[in-house]
């Protein structure tokens, strides 16, 4: 059996207690900048940064559209441009979403100097996690380059001179 069933057993348990985690910190910052600031400063901090958010996210989500299509028009597999388009729209939910905690990690996938960061952050862990799963990342990533193509390598047995077989007749038919 594959190691699929024990993923699912864990995976649920593990993302509802991050999204609780999540909501206590983000819920317990916005109290410290609340008693800190102010309820009204606090409040325009956040509907500035939602606005910056969508306005991000349109304008980067464009780019990254772009950039997806056009690498599917040269026949390129466009993995970055998948990245970097999925980076953008957990980016701009995040910023869109009131929180100072998810506003910081928004900005990061969204602002063009930091996704590449991101992306090679968040490929590293990937990988990692794939390999202690068992996968071999670098047959996946060898049999998906540019210019491979799939199939075995047979190698070829010596060949040796035939040797000549005393009852072979040559020679011509007549009709």
């Amino acid at each position: 059996m594959t190691g699929r069933p024990r993923l699912s057993r864990w995976l649920l348990p593990v993302l509802a207690v991050g999204f609780i985690l999540l909501s206590i910190l983000e819920v317990w910052l916005l109290t410290v900048v609340g008693n800190t600031i102010g309820l009204a400063p606090t409040l325009v901090i956040l509907i500035v940064e939602a606005a910056i958010g969508a306005f991000l996210l349109r304008r980067e989500g464009r780019k990254s559209w772009a950039a997806l299509v056009d690498a599917y028009q040269q026949g390129r597999v466009p993995t970055g441009q998948l990245a970097d388009a999925a980076l953008v729209l957990v980016g701009g939910i995040m910023l869109i979403l009131p929180g100072f905690f998810t506003d910081i990690v928004g900005l990061a996938f969204l602002l063009p100097p930091t996704r590449p960061l991101v992306r090679k952050a968040l490929g590293w862990m990937v990988a990692t996690q794939a390999s202690r799963s068992g996968f071999d990342i670098g047959v996946i990533r060898a049999q998906h380059a540019p210019g491979t193509v799939p199939g075995t390598v047979v190698e070829d047995a010596p060949k040796s001179s035939p040797k000549p077989d005393p009852t072979v007749i040559s020679g011509e038919i007549e009709d």
